[in-house]
């Protein structure tokens, strides 16, 4: 408990010097017409989360699987992120740059996906050869959710717990005490961010998670994702030499739930931007958040829905691997959930067309009544 309050404490420290700082480097958000903040707000929610999270890994009395590697590739997607947090860079470039560190951490690391389970029903699927390049569009697929998650305050924050909450669960019901407190580690370092994000304490010291955090939340999450879903990924890192820790999996299918709100939401996104014909990574104000302030709800409303559903879908994977539902229904059933949302995101616009009208028409009848002198 000493340890994650020292986490939270340093994360917090962190905030107010690098809040400081932001403004005199250039490190902020400008808003333009598809950012609607007001005034220019520090990105720096994402470094201080980090380098409280890296002090945890660096002075935790044990060693996480690997963390050498870990904590080589956390630095490395931070520093990517914080550079195009100021220079915005190509959406080429940041993909290549993720492929190539994907790679380097397969080749050192027993950290891949290999095998899907028994998801499709048609038995316990291998990838053999297929592992990297697949591997690889799971990585950029986790880091682009978590990324694509952070356009609206609190949202990215609270979704990151809600997934880190889960996996701390997952983690201790297969006997992974290290992981779980690792998760403990990362909801840690993500409340004080939550609590400036969101003007708890004072707007005047509002900070953005920024490219560098959100990359850094996705990284982190698919690895301990493959670390509690692949076996063959927990292993002691003792930099050179490793040495066999063996601990339980969860089946593969689960891992859809504990991310399924990001995941939806950027494969529908990405969808229908290549039916309009532009490019996937286009930015848009067509996500999920968007879509629901469009429809009526505020954005406290907004983020109670969203996280209420993230939290729902992580809950049911969660109760989906105690009470071991067949892994071919779990995937069925996402897949079924997927399309149910896609379908309401796709409908979702006569619906907010039918709502305007119907505001309008109110509006006209309350113009046409007459006015009652008393």
């Amino acid at each position: 408990m000493l340890e994650l309050f020292s986490v939270s404490a340093s994360a917090l420290l962190f905030l107010f010097v690098f809040t400081k700082v932001a403004k005199h480097v250039g490190l902020v958000d400008a808003p333009n017409a598809r950012k609607r903040h007001s005034g220019l707000v520090p990105l720096v929610g994402g470094i201080a989360v980090t380098l409280a999270i890296l002090g945890y890994l660096l002075t935790s009395s044990e060693s996480l699987p690997y963390e050498s590697v870990l904590i080589a590739s956390i630095l490395v997607v931070l520093i990517m992120g914080v550079i195009d947090d100021k220079y915005d860079l190509s959406s080429k470039l940041r993909l290549s740059v993720q492929s190539c560190l994907t790679a380097l951490v397969v080749f050192s690391t027993d950290i891949k996906l290999l095998s899907f389970g028994n998801a499709f029903g048609f038995g316990y699927t291998e990838l053999g050869w297929l592992a990297l390049p697949i591997t690889i569009v799971a990585v950029i697929g986790a880091i682009n959710a978590f990324n694509m998650m952070d356009g609206m305050d609190g949202l990215l924050g609270c979704i990151a717990c809600i997934t880190f909450a889960s996996l701390g669960v997952l983690f201790t019901l297969v006997n992974n005490p290290l992981h779980a407190l690792f998760c403990g580690a990362m909801i840690a370092a993500l409340l004080p961010y939550i609590a400036m994000n969101l003007g708890w304490l004072g707007n005047a010291r509002k900070v953005f998670m920024g490219d560098a955090g959100s990359m850094v939340l996705g990284f982190v999450a698919i690895w301990l994702l493959f670390t509690i879903s692949q076996p063959g990924s927990n292993t002691t890192d003792t930099l050179f030499w490793y040495k066999w820790t063996a601990y339980e999996t969860i089946r593969p299918v689960t891992v859809l739930w504990l991310i399924a709100v990001p995941l939806m939401d950027m494969v529908a996104i990405m969808a229908r931007r290549m039916k309009r014909g532009v490019s996937p990574m286009t930015p848009d104000r067509e996500h999920l958040h968007h879509i629901l302030q469009r429809i009526g709800f505020d954005r406290k409303q907004t983020l109670l829905i969203i996280c209420a559903i993230a939290a729902c879908c992580a809950l049911f994977g969660v109760y989906g691997e105690i009470h071991n539902i067949s892994e071919p229904a779990m995937f069925y059933g996402f897949l079924l959930c997927f399309a149910v949302y896609y379908v309401l995101l796709s409908k979702v616009w006569h619906l907010t067309a039918y709502l305007r009208l119907l505001k309008k028409e109110q509006r006209g009848k309350k113009a046409l009544e007459p006015v009652q002198y008393k």
